[in-house]
């Protein structure tokens, strides 16, 4: 199982596959459809909070590098934790999607590279 963990870390940004579980995938002709979750692990710095799951955020959607001559998108769902004793929400900090963009950072820095030439 490490070596197909190890594989997707190649192919998809690395935090997905660090704090993310894939729950769907779909193809439809040359266009992949893949559907993240966020983990129900707390963040580390707030772990002197008592902290309960509390659902997701919205879906977002992300085009990342095409595999395979298929255009991919991410479809990613954050989760948050409510704080028993001020009923704050909590989350986590992600910076997910290039700003200005609906690219990953990875994909937006890759096109920023090669329009230089």
């Amino acid at each position: 199982m490490d070596n197909y963990l190890d594989l997707l870390k190649l192919i998809l940004p690395e935090f997905l596959i660090n704090h993310f579980d894939l729950v769907k995938n779909t193809k439809s002709g040359e266009v992949m459809h893949l559907y993240f979750e966020e983990r129900n692990v707390t963040p580390k710095e707030e772990a002197s909070r008592a902290l309960i799951a509390h659902g997701f955020h919205k879906q977002v959607t992300i085009q990342d590098f095409p595999l395979r001559g298929n255009t991919v998108y991410l479809h990613v769902k954050r989760r948050r934790w409510l704080d028993k004793t001020t009923n704050k929400v909590v989350q986590r900090d992600w910076g997910l999607v290039a700003q200005g963009t609906r690219m990953t950072t990875e994909f937006a820095a890759f096109f920023k590279e090669i329009s230089r030439y």
